[in-house]
């Protein structure tokens, strides 16, 4: 076979085997492109859902105490009774101040047979005043089992909204049920705001809120008969049934039908804090898969260039193995200058890769530097609380140190030693604040147990700190700090810190400001009472301080009183008031002891 014929041959098989290489590369780029698109928009997908569920969680456990501390309302048994315009009348005061101060989108009180009797939209042309809604599942089910909640369309405002229910009962009857509507439309704009879609959708697969406001009722999935039959009745979701929402969920696989085109999404679902609902967040596939495919088509491209410069080195070399045999000695020369320009061709590749490795660490550095950044930001807003509580004691650590070294400068070790016990002391006083500081803010399931007063009154002091030095005595004995009462100590220490937290912004601003916190114990009860200087309490509102929704301060929503006396009767325990021998007030905090 001549020479030219086996040339022929040979760039022939390179040239399959280069197809071959580009084909295989081709599928394995577009494998490794469409995992890591996944996996990118699957990290969003999830950290957006937990972001958006906490959101929605915070929003409703600002509103579900409020029908509770409503139904025990004095105001609100006379109204639901009938036939007392001037109770209701005031209940309408009531409940149109309280739904401006929640933002709640309405508050109102429906007898036993359905019937509205008052409303905080009372003055409006939309007013629920006389509107029948004992055909609405949440007051049927309140009335039947103390309480409801139900996502629905609103059938005179024509807007959406959770609606939380409660009955009302004095004397074992039931009274009717008291109302709070809650809409979402702030969180659904916040919602807006962030890249891709969230939906929270009920049991049924029936959309409740979205960032979407066009999805909303519409479904998910097929609904049965039955389910639609009920949505007819009740007018959950308005006149008509639900509609299918122009998305699909497969698993962790979502698509959306917008004019006409598929768009690829990636879900994260989340549990709601509503019955049977699931928060959903879609994340755009497109966007990470198409950066994907250019990494992996740069990559792809290097590989090649890689290979075609080894390829062509070695038909470089084979060439000039074939010329050394027909032309050794007249291409010497020329086969050096080739040397030459290959090794500088290498030094410049060596040079380059170098480059690029230096490049690529100063980019890995600075991506840790911002990392670390972001980290101390975060910190910093967590420790900020305790910087005030820790500043003297890192004062004093200091002084001691540098007074530590001069006696050792001196020979005086004792001394020296003496400051090195401060210095331990007082670090173990840091210690103690930031744990109890840390032990106050954590969330945890409150349990009944024991606690010893002494603690409960030292971490009460120690969160109250500056504020509290120079103005609040403690006078409780040894025998009394010792007393084990009923009780969790976390809430505990939260019932003083309430009572001492009114009286300091009692006798704020007062030159004499006094507070003395007195211990006694009268049988299997322990007293600890709470006394100051400041103004008193007045006449008017005294014989319901601890009512909820009563309060002495200019804006206060007047619960901490109620809530502290909540927590307090809860371990057998009780708060009472009486006016101070100074003209200020008095709040005896009594515990059982064990």
């Amino acid at each position: 076979m001549s020479p030219a014929a086996l040339l022929r041959r040979r760039n022939l098989a390179l040239a399959g085997i280069t197809l071959a290489a580009i084909l295989l590369l081709a599928w394995a780029g577009s494998r490794w492109a469409n995992g890591q698109a996944r996996g990118s928009a699957d990290a969003v997908a999830q950290q957006t859902a937990r972001a958006h569920v906490g959101l929605l969680n915070s929003e409703l456990q600002k509103f579900r105490l409020l029908p509770l501390v409503l139904s025990e309302n004095p105001e609100i048994a006379p109204a639901l009774r009938g036939g007392d315009p001037d109770a209701e009348r005031r209940l309408n005061e009531t409940l149109e101040l309280l739904a401006a101060r929640t933002d709640a989108a309405a508050i109102y009180a429906i007898d036993r047979k359905g019937r509205t009797v008052a409303a905080s939209n009372w003055r409006l042309p939309t007013s629920f005043v006389g509107q029948q809604y004992g055909f609405r599942p949440y007051f049927r089910d309140a009335m039947e089992r103390g309480a409801s909640e139900l996502f629905a369309l609103g059938t005179i405002s024509g807007r959406p909204g959770l609606y939380l229910a409660r009955r009302v009962d004095r004397n074992g009857q039931a009274l009717g049920v008291v109302v709070v509507k809650v809409e979402f439309d702030d969180v659904e704009a916040a919602w807006a705001r962030a890249p891709g879609i969230t939906v929270v959708t009920d049991a049924h697969g029936v959309i409740l809120v979205t960032s979407i406001r066009d999805w909303r009722f519409k479904a998910t999935q097929a609904l049965d008969a039955a389910t639609l039959a009920d949505a007819r009745r009740t007018l959950q979701f308005g006149a008509g049934p639900p509609r299918r929402a122009p998305l699909t969920i497969d698993g962790a696989n979502a698509r959306v039908e917008a004019s006409g085109k598929a768009q690829r999404y990636r879900a994260a679902a989340e549990p709601a804090q509503l019955a049977g609902a699931h928060l959903v967040h879609l994340a755009p596939l497109d966007p990470p898969l198409a950066a994907a495919r250019t990494q992996a088509l740069l990559i792809a491209l290097a590989i090649l260039l890689a290979a075609g410069m080894l390829a062509g080195f070695a038909l470089r070399s084979a060439e000039k193995r074939r010329l050394q045999r027909h032309h050794q000695a007249r291409l010497e020369a020329e086969v050096e200058r080739r040397t030459v320009e290959l090794r500088e061709a290498n030094a410049q590749l060596i040079v380059e890769s170098e480059e690029r490795a230096e490049a690529d660490r100063r980019y890995r550095a600075a991506r840790e530097e911002l990392a670390q950044a972001s980290r101390l930001g975060s910190l910093g807003q967590i420790t900020a609380g305790v910087a005030h509580e820790i500043n003297q004691p890192v004062a004093a650590i200091r002084s001691f140190a540098e007074n530590a070294e001069t006696f050792l400068d001196r020979s005086a070790v004792d001394k020296a030693r003496a400051n090195l016990k401060q210095i331990v002391s007082l670090t173990e006083r840091i210690g103690t604040i930031t744990s109890e500081l840390r032990a106050f803010a954590r969330r945890k399931t409150p349990v009944e147990g024991s606690a010893e007063l002494g603690s409960v009154l030292d971490g009460t002091l120690l969160l109250l700190g500056e504020r509290a030095r120079g103005v609040v005595t403690v006078k409780v004995s040894k025998a009394q700090r010792q007393l084990a009462v009923r009780g969790d100590r976390i809430r505990l220490e939260q019932i003083l810190i309430n009572l001492l937290q009114n009286a300091l912004d009692a006798v704020q601003g007062s030159r004499e400001a006094r507070i003395l916190v007195e211990g006694a114990r009268d049988g299997d009860v322990a007293r600890l009472s709470v006394i100051d200087n400041g103004p008193g309490v007045a006449p008017e509102i005294a014989d319901t301080l601890f009512s909820p929704f009563t309060s002495a301060k200019e804006g206060g929503l007047g619960l901490g009183l109620a809530i502290a006396r909540d927590i307090a009767r809860e371990f057998g325990g009780d708060i009472v008031y009486a006016p101070g021998p100074d003209g200020g007030a008095t709040f005896h905090l009594l515990l059982r002891v064990l």
